[in-house]
């Protein structure tokens, strides 16, 4: 075959392959903006010195995350770790489950549950430029209060 003939041949492939391999806009490293993040009511523990996410591809229609957190005192921690698809089911998360359902390309709505019950539900969405996620939540505490914020995290 002449590279004349190959050629159409190969960007058609491309073509059809690339939606296959496109990338959700949240995948890789964010760290919070403590600063221009609001929680109410206020946590009740020193502010953290950081708090990072890492999303990842999971089984190609998903993601996997998990968490960093230092605290204030400088002690590191792992958690809020889970892999889910983006289809509006449950799968599991530390002690209940997570459901994501996609919005639009760049973001996703969630809801999370302990024993069946919605205890904190948003959105996470990624700026159009890239660099930004805005992770908006409303839910109860363990007590049952009320609880909401907005997270601002950035890429690395």
């Amino acid at each position: 075959m002449s590279l004349r003939n190959l050629v159409p041949i190969v960007l058609l492939a491309v073509g059809i392959a690339s939606p296959v391999f496109a990338q959700d806009a949240h995948v890789g490293l964010w760290k919070q903006n403590l600063a221009k993040s609001t929680s109410v009511p206020p946590a009740a523990t020193p502010a953290p010195r950081s708090n990072t996410w890492q999303y990842e591809v999971f089984e190609s229609n998903g993601l996997k995350m998990t968490t960093e957190s230092v605290s204030a005192d400088g002690t590191r921690t792992m958690g809020n770790a889970y892999s889910a698809h983006i289809d509006g089911k449950d799968y599991p998360y530390p002690n209940g489950t997570i459901a994501l359902k996609r919005i639009d390309a760049s973001s996703w709505a969630f809801t999370i549950k302990r024993d069946g019950k919605v205890v904190s539900s948003g959105t996470n969405v990624v700026s159009k430029d890239g660099k930004t996620i805005t992770y908006t939540r409303k839910g109860v505490t363990v007590t049952g209060q009320p609880t909401s914020g907005v997270a601002i995290y950035e890429k690395q």
